[in-house]
């Protein structure tokens, strides 16, 4: 069967309905509630599955919503003026709309019509909820173009007889809820354009039309009686005939004392409404299904049909119900037992002429006289298009005669408000033809839905669409589980629940052919949506508190058409999102403020992008997204661009994006770059201009010299005053310089009244010890460093350790404490590699240099004196007796037993064998150190 959706339905239609859900009530009140609640879903991006009809019954909602304003004349109403804006305008208390079409003059408190407020020009004007008491001549005559007139909800109690002379072209006018005594037929004869009339709920109390109305052939929609009238005779519509309307509803008193046969033959209509009780004349119900028998409508409605007292007659007050064909039967507020509701259903499975089926608001009672005899029951072939049972005060209504049978051939099957606190297991098996499975809005809970004690097993065969929403499940995985057996199912609607939660989202199996899944309203965590069928081509995760979107899953969702996510708290749109068929994706009302092309780029058939109410950064990159959107036109915003606002930076806080505009320098980074490198390049070029005219690098490297300079000297007197040392001198000579140093270094310095306490390897080095802890012992205790330099020199290993170690100490200090006696002169240039701190040395410090002339000998000592500086030493060590005695010019007595050759110390070759060859092996590699 092709099924039609409700959103198609024009918008005049549902405005239409607006009207009954205000008043509550009526002949087809609550079709037209439910018309406007699901124009509103549908209106929204999504199109929920469960506001579907068939081709027959669109028909039906087509006639209803022309004639929706019937079912408020039908019925009493207690509601209240509703609150309305209260802003009036310069002329009057009325507000008028549409270039002056229009005049809204809804609950202002008036007691008399504004009439000189209004224009000519004004189609339609709606006084209800006021305090009118009466309508005169002069109240529209200026209004010629008038087509709608809404006077309910006041105290009228007289129009005038020209009060609509002047309005020939009106064409809806509702007069409900007020206080006339009797009809104005005088009054309405004349409006022969007239197609609605709303005149119901009146104090008049005969239901009598006069022969006028037999004028107004155009009319469509007629609505009448009100508490007042008692009965209904058969000459009170004879001037209808041979009108046919779409719609027509009438009210009694609910206490009917009489009822005429024939008295509703006459009407021609395609919706009828009874508004009547016959709790004190039950024979009139049999009279009335006489009338309309052997007729086709579309609807039929019974409102409190049994007002005050449940029935307890035996008589079958339904059996005129089988030659009545109607596509829908209502029943609308009342007292049913199960008596009275078998007689109903038995009829109406005996003709089989009723094709939908609802009771609503019912209060519903069990028949204390029933006995189950173990026959089974008496209804076990109720062929329904649908079955909805909205609102019933007792559940027991579902186990009908103590069976589900009724159920067993119903195609729609709707249970709403019912609240009923378990499933059955021969519930499920009783309803095998059931392909549109609608439980929601009754607090279920896992527990009640899915009994795990019940085999399933071929129980749902048919059912395609499965509605759960608004109810109390927290588990997912349950969820899944009992809908295993329904093979065929292809729409799951769990919004308005408790789902989400990781303890109820593991190990859900799922049938694969559901397509469409609604969970919005829920409080999902990110892990749970693993717990999701994976495919669907529909997913709505509205307002489920997503934080984050779980990529895993939705790399998993392979055939996604359609994605709703708006009103989570999403704060991140992640790049390179991957879907291949995301045809509309609905991000509205996050908490992201950052979108970018990248995270759309690889979902190649996106059309349509909603994204508005987000808290967005107003950068570069948002204004890139939107111009690159909007000049490929791939892309469809929607509500662009009033729903997408700055909110940073402060300055453009809820600045429209559309008018953030930055400079195009600002957000082109490439041009950003040129000017960089070419302002530089100026820069430098300008410097250097400047640098060579006015020779600043020569100043600069002179100003450097000179802070380097202060920066020695102020490190050298730090390190002086902070340690103190055995010897004012370690000497590193070649044994080849020995006799220098014996002859001439030692006597010159230790031989005098301040003598200096110098070391050297062959007298001061203690004996047992490693030769190289003896070298870098003593160049620590030393506070200068002498280096007697010569040919020989560089040519001994020895001394180049020596040289190394002193290097190291003297790591990150001024090299002052290293003092270069040159015995022959040396180029820098001619010594190996290894000596690259001497080559620096050399090239860049001063050196003392040994005169060969004796007479300028005293001046070199005197230089080398002052480098040494003053002979006092704050601590010291055990003193010793070799040190002694080479102050008193005697010489060490601690001889070289084998002299290897002419460039070392004086070294037993046999000590650089066996445990001392590592430690040789480790020093021999000279450290690189950058010259």
């Amino acid at each position: 069967m092709q099924l039609v959706c409700l959103n198609l339905l024009p918008r005049v239609y549902v405005e239409a309905a607006y009207v009954l859900k205000i008043r509550n009530t009526g002949i087809v009140n609550t079709n037209a509630i439910a018309l406007l609640d699901l124009h509103r879903k549908a209106t929204k991006t999504y199109t929920s599955p469960f506001y579907l009809v068939s081709d027959q019954s669109t028909m039906f909602w087509t006639l209803l919503s022309r004639s929706v304003l019937i079912c408020g004349l039908v019925t009493s109403h207690s509601l209240t003026t509703p609150t309305v804006p209260t802003t009036i305008s310069k002329e009057g208390p009325c507000r008028i709309y549409n270039s002056g079409r229009c005049a809204d003059c809804l609950g202002r408190q008036l007691d008399r019509i504004p009439w000189r407020q209004f224009p000519s020009t004004l189609e339609k004007v709606d006084l209800s909820y006021n305090k009118l008491q009466a309508v005169y001549a002069e109240d529209f005559q200026n209004l010629p173009h008038l087509q709608v007139l809404q006077l309910q909800f006041n105290n009228l109690s007289h129009i005038d007889e020209d009060a609509f002379k002047h309005n020939p072209i009106l064409e809806s006018l509702n007069i409900f809820n007020n206080s006339l005594r009797e009809i104005p037929a005088s009054a309405l004869i004349s409006l022969m354009n007239l197609k609605k009339l709303d005149m119901s709920n009146n104090l008049y109390k005969r239901a009598t039309l006069v022969e006028g109305f037999s004028k107004l052939v155009k009319l469509k929609v007629l609505s009448m009686g009100g508490p007042l009238v008692m009965g209904l005779k058969k000459g009170d519509f004879q001037p209808l005939k041979n009108i046919k309307l779409q719609g027509f509803a009438i009210k009694c008193t609910s206490n009917l004392s009489f009822y005429e046969l024939g008295s509703l033959e006459v009407i021609q209509t395609q919706q009828m409404g009874f508004d009547m009780a016959i709790d004190q004349r039950p024979q009139a119900l049999p009279l009335m299904l006489s009338d309309i028998a052997n007729k086709t409508f579309t609807a039929i409605q019974f409102r409190n049909l049994f007002q005050f007292m449940y029935f307890s007659g035996k008589e079958d007050i339904f059996f005129n119900l089988r030659y009545v064909k109607a596509y829908q039967l209502i029943f609308h507020r009342g007292k049913f037992n199960e008596n009275l509701l078998r007689m109903a259903l038995m009829n109406i499975q005996e003709a089989n002429i009723v094709k939908r089926l609802r009771l609503q608001y019912i209060d519903f009672a069990r028949s204390p006289t029933f006995e189950d005899s173990g026959a089974g029951s008496s209804i076990t072939n109720l062929k329904l298009d649908g079955l909805d049972l909205w609102s019933i005060s007792n559940p027991d209504v579902l186990r009908f005669d103590w069976r589900f049978t009724w159920f067993n051939k119903v195609k729609q099957l709707s249970l709403q408000y019912v609240y009923f606190t378990s499933v059955p297991c021969d519930a499920w098996a009783e309803m095998g033809s059931v392909e549109t499975l609608d439980v929601s809005n009754n607090r279920l809970q896992d527990s009640v839905l899915y009994n795990k004690r019940c085999d399933l097993t071929g129980s749902e065969p048919h059912v395609r669409i499965f509605n759960v929403s608004t109810n109390s499940l927290v588990s997912l995985k349950e969820m899944s589980y009992l809908t295993q057996e329904f093979k065929r199912l292809e729409v799951l609607d769990l919004s308005h629940n408790m789902l989400g939660s990781l303890e109820g989202s593991r190990d859900c199996v799922w049938k694969p052919n559901i397509t469409r899944l609604i969970a919005h309203h829920n409080q999902f965590v990110s892990e749970a949506l693993q717990c999701l069928p994976t495919t669907m081509q529909f997913l709505d995760l509205s307002n489920c508190g997503l934080g984050q979107l779980d990529m895993t899953f939705f790399d998993q969702t392979t055939q996604l058409t359609e994605l709703l996510l708006s009103g989570n708290k999403i704060k991140f749109i992640p790049p390179h999102w991957r879907s291949a068929y995301l045809r509309s994706l609905t991000l509205d009302s996050n908490s992201f403020g950052v979108i970018s092309v990248e995270s759309f780029r690889e979902m190649p058939l996106l059309s349509q992008l909603s994204a508005g109410n987000n808290p967005y950064h107003c950068t570069c990159e948002l204004h890139a997204f939107i111009q690159q959107t909007q000049s490929q036109g791939k892309v469809t915003l929607t509500e662009w661009p009033e729903n997408y606002k700055c909110y940073h930076p402060e300055p453009f806080l809820n600045t429209i994006i559309a008018n953030y505009l930055p400079a195009h320098v600002a957000c082109d980074i490439r041009l950003v770059v040129v000017i960089s490198v070419a302002v530089t390049a100026a820069v430098l070029m300008i410097l250097m201009l400047i640098c060579y005219i006015f020779n600043i690098p020569w100043y600069a490297k002179a100003t450097y010299q000179i802070v380097r300079a202060k920066y020695r000297a102020h490190k050298e007197r730090a390190a002086g005053e902070g340690e103190v040392f055995v010897y004012h001198a370690f000497i590193s000579y070649c044994h080849s310089d020995g006799d220098w140093v014996r002859d001439q270094l030692l006597p010159c310095l230790e031989n005098n009244r301040d003598p200096y306490r110098l070391c050297i390897h062959e007298r001061d080095f203690m004996p047992g010890k490693w030769i190289i802890d003896n070298i870098i012992d003593n160049i620590e205790n030393s506070r200068k460093v002498i280096f007697v330099l010569s040919r020989h020199f560089v040519n001994s290993e020895w001394c180049n350790y020596e040289l190394y170690f002193a290097q190291q100490r003297a790591m990150g200090k001024a090299f002052s404490d290293v003092i270069l006696v040159v015995m022959e002169p040396i180029d820098p240039h001619s010594l190996p590699s290894k000596y690259c701190k001497l080559k620096k040395m050399l090239s860049t410090k001063t050196y003392l240099e040994w005169p060969q002339q004796p007479k300028h000998q005293p001046f070199f000592w005197a230089q080398l004196k002052s480098v040494l500086g003053k002979p006092s030493l704050t601590r010291g060590r055990a003193g010793s007796t070799r040190s002694r005695a080479a102050s008193e010019g005697r010489v060490s007595m601690i001889e070289p037993p084998m002299e290897v050759d002419q460039q070392d110390h004086g070294v037993n070759k046999a000590e650089l064998h066996g445990e001392e060859i590592e430690t040789k092996e480790l020093f021999l590699k000279p450290i690189p150190i950058a010259v």
